[in-house]
């Protein structure tokens, strides 16, 4: 069996998704690709994720989760460009914690990366879980109590410069990214009103 996202728990207002280009349905679901994105209400972030094929209800790594059974459902059609999840961030404050925790609902590493943030060293860890990759990021040789955080999504754009251009001086200038052969911008979310840390990312570089 292979863990699968079936939906993020979002406390954001529908009102603010649709003023940022996103389709919601009357049950206050986004559809992006095959994962829903159900937006809660008022608060802040991502708020917790329900899985399918891992064994109970409970939490994972501090992170609330839920058992799902549903199916995939159909992709919405999106004003600002979205067409998929890319991936989504978890932050960790023990990584080796949080990559056993995963291990016991059977997800292993694809790959490791080295790198720096605000200067401090810095793991990227990821996992695939379906069509979503999970990057867990924390620091190498620290390791704190507390909950793990799913701290923001990076979306795919049929076309990262319309998306640029929908979004205006609310997004910052489309840059590469770090995979080879595809462009990034990433959106000023507070001034959409939007509590989760969001960027758009343009499709996958298809080998030949």
């Amino acid at each position: 069996m292979t863990v699968t996202v079936d939906e993020f728990q979002i406390a954001d207002t529908t009102d603010v998704w649709r003023s940022a280009g996103f389709s919601v349905d009357a049950d206050a679901v986004c559809r992006v690709g095959d994962v829903r994105l159900r937006l809660v209400g008022d608060g802040t972030g991502i708020v917790g994720w329900s899985l399918r094929d891992v064994p109970v209800d409970g939490a994972i790594d501090g992170i609330p989760t839920s058992r799902s059974d549903a199916v995939a459902p159909l992709p919405g059609v999106h004003p600002n460009g979205v067409t998929s999840i890319d991936h989504v961030v978890l932050l960790s404050p023990n990584l080796a914690r949080t990559v056993s925790s995963l291990a016991a609902i059977g997800l292993q590493p694809r790959r490791e990366r080295d790198a720096e943030l605000g200067g401090q060293p810095m793991r990227q860890i990821f996992f695939r879980l379906g069509s979503v990759i999970l990057e867990v990021v924390g620091a190498p040789d620290v390791a704190h109590d507390g909950a793990s955080s799913l701290w923001g999504i990076t979306y795919v754009v049929a076309d990262i410069d319309a998306t640029a251009a929908f979004f205006g001086a609310r997004t910052l200038a489309v840059k590469d990214a770090v995979q080879p052969g595809r462009r990034i911008t990433t959106l000023r979310h507070r001034d959409l009103g939007m509590s989760v840390r969001t960027a758009m990312i343009s499709p996958h570089i298809l080998s030949r």
